[in-house]
């Protein structure tokens, strides 16, 4: 069932939980049972999609109504400049905990196959 928003004209706006085939009808504010119209005030909500793909509808949404420049996409960045986790990676050395360096290069039995 979707949540519709309706507005009490004493106490104000309110959500409720109702069947499709209700949404038009007049619903009783839940604090003074005062008969109150439906309203639309905020977009869909969209939690049943997938994260990534909701992602990219508010990211079009965003860039449809107001792209950033250069200067305004690097200010709201989450990392900074330079940081680890975006940018390219070291290549994968040895080292004593990990003495095939995640098996980047071949190990001293060449004849066991690596994955």
């Amino acid at each position: 069932m979707p949540i519709y928003e309706y507005d009490c004209p004493s106490c104000g706006d309110f959500t409720v939980l109702r069947p499709m085939a209700e949404r038009d009808a007049a619903c009783a504010c839940p604090y003074c049972d005062t008969p109150s119209e439906r309203v639309i005030l905020s977009a869909p909500g969209l939690t049943s999609m997938a994260g990534s793909q909701r992602r990219a509808h508010e990211t079009n949404e965003r860039s449809a109504h107001a792209p950033q420049n250069l200067e305004e996409y690097k200010a709201n960045r989450k990392h900074p400049a330079g940081c680890s986790c975006c940018g390219p990676s070291k290549p994968v050395e040895r080292t004593k905990a990990n003495p095939h360096g995640l098996k980047a290069s071949p190990s001293a039995r060449p004849w066991m196959i690596s994955h």
